[in-house]
């Protein structure tokens, strides 16, 4: 086999990688350097309506990547929504994405729902769940995270931070510090001004 086909072969294997991604940016973006791969390819081979696909293509994915990173952390996209701790449509999210919510975050225990001082707080892009937050209020001013989840397809995108960057949320509550549950996988608060502490991270709220 040439050279040349094995750079047509390989893009096309990312191009079919790419669809079986379900992180929406992840697929993206491989999605656009198959597209990248085969305009070289095709343009080399001369198969020109080739090209012209996955030019449009290419930039059909640039587009959408923009959009994705432009409104990542803007308010406009997403929404935070309050919801009753007894709420059924929040037991429905949480028996929905039970397993995951499990492999993401180990110590989460739903019994912790009937805390007294306990808040969950749904975030959402459209009509779209996109991610959950539940706390409860640990004594001495300090709001303890129970559960930080975000599906799979906007994981790249952390909009669980719309929660913790309303401070009154936590203040209405008399809570002056934030603690994120331990052990948690994958853990974005760093850039979020979370100070690593032990197996958690801790905000101070102003």
């Amino acid at each position: 086999m040439e050279p040349l086909d094995l750079i047509g072969w390989a893009g096309s294997a990312l191009l079919v990688w790419s669809l079986l991604q379900s992180r929406l940016l992840r697929l993206r973006a491989l999605n656009l350097v198959g597209c990248v791969v085969l305009i070289g390819f095709n343009a080399a081979v001369g198969v020109w309506p080739m090209v012209g696909l996955n030019v449009v293509l290419a930039v059909i994915n640039v587009w959408y990547l923009w959009r994705m990173l432009a409104t990542r952390h803007d308010d406009k996209a997403y929404q935070v929504v309050e919801v009753g701790t007894d709420d059924e449509f929040l037991a429905h999210v949480l028996r929905t994405h039970g397993d995951d919510i499990a492999r993401f975050n180990p110590s989460f225990d739903s019994g912790g729902l009937g805390l007294p001082g306990a808040a969950a707080f749904v975030v959402v892009n459209g009509d779209e769940v996109v991610g959950l937050v539940v706390f409860h209020v640990a004594g001495d001013g300090v709001a303890q995270v129970d559960l930080d989840y975000v599906t799979e397809r906007y994981r790249d995108l952390t909009p669980g931070e719309f929660v913790f960057r309303r401070s009154r949320y936590f203040a209405s509550r008399g809570c002056r510090t934030v603690i994120t549950p331990p052990g948690m996988r994958a853990p974005y608060y760093g850039r979020l001004g979370f100070q690593r502490r032990g197996d958690s991270y801790v905000l101070e709220l102003t």
